[in-house]
């Protein structure tokens, strides 16, 4: 009888060993047939000019269905979605989320947005840049959020040709606070420094157009002759600094012979962003921002 227990013992042992091999087997090949998941670019190898010694600080990432909101960036970064080879267009959009300075909304505002590009053709490079709201930040706008936008669009067009881009194609598109860092690359860049150590800087940091959704602080724009082309899209129901100060923002672009468009959804407010499988007016917008970098020449059908 102790025999047989025995036996029985040994073969429930070998069943369950096997078991668990065949499930490690299932977990590995799951595993490997899983999409790589788009990992952060540093924008700087040794990290951000007045954030070297926070660079490896983790990020707080809060998520939920159709949310993704990230605080505590010290390593500003670019995730990239590429188009596939024989879909891509040479066109690249680099995205600022909003988040009003505090946080970085990626989920409506971000990552959604990139892989629509990407899956038209556009290149899309969602950038984590520091937040100078957040609280207890030493950070500002101007010189901390900026460097970062900047560096971006430097970024990008240094490896232009390595990711396949034309470096005449690129574009800064934000929505709300990262609205008015794209307005601001818009209206002050320069064409990099030719002697600069670091090849990234020697690049130029003019975007080639700007997309502002519902973007924040208009009343610091200012319009001038040779500026990039700008699209422009928000909601009626907004708060009156951004529905009416995009109206006369469109305006000055006019006056001062600017390529504009813009669209103003009568039934949307603020924050809309882009959500898959919206229906409204207001979320196709992406649908009509493709159809106006056609008419600019920014990208070909």
């Amino acid at each position: 009888m102790k025999m047989v227990d025995a036996v029985r013992q040994s073969v429930l042992t070998l069943a369950i060993s096997s078991a668990v091999l065949f499930t490690s087997t299932l977990a590995a090949q799951d595993d490997t047939a899983t999409p790589d998941v788009p990992q952060p670019i540093s924008l700087w190898d040794t990290g951000a000019p007045g954030s070297e010694d926070r660079k490896d600080e983790a990020e707080n990432v809060d998520r939920a269905p159709g949310k993704c909101n990230v605080t505590n960036v010290h390593d500003p970064s670019i995730t990239p979605y590429f188009p596939a080879t024989d879909d891509a267009t040479g066109t690249a959009i680099i995205i600022a989320p909003g988040g009003g300075h505090r946080v970085l909304c990626l989920g409506h505002e971000g990552d959604a947005l990139a892989q629509w590009f990407a899956d038209h053709g556009i290149a899309a490079f969602v950038l984590r840049y520091r937040l100078a709201r957040e609280k207890d930040s030493s950070y500002t706008v101007d010189d901390h959020a900026m460097a970062d936008t900047r560096r971006a669009i430097r970024m990008v067009r240094n490896r232009s040709e390595q990711w396949g881009i034309n470096p005449q194609r690129i574009g800064i598109l934000g929505f709300s606070a990262g609205g008015e860092l794209a307005a601001l690359a818009a209206m002050d860049s320069d064409n990099g420094l030719a002697d600069a150590a670091d090849p990234i800087d020697r690049a130029s940091s003019r975007p080639d157009f700007q997309v502002l959704i519902y973007p924040g602080s208009s009343d610091r724009f200012r319009v001038e002759k040779g500026m990039p082309p700008a699209f422009i899209a928000l909601g009626a129901q907004d708060r009156p600094d951004i529905s009416l100060g995009m109206a006369q923002l469109y305006l000055k672009y006019k006056q001062a012979e600017v390529p504009c468009e813009l669209h103003i959804y009568s039934n949307a407010g603020h924050g809309f962003g882009y959500r898959p499988g919206t229906t409204s007016a207001a979320g196709d917008w992406p649908l009509r921002l493709r159809e106006w970098l056609v008419d600019s020449k920014f990208l070909q059908q």
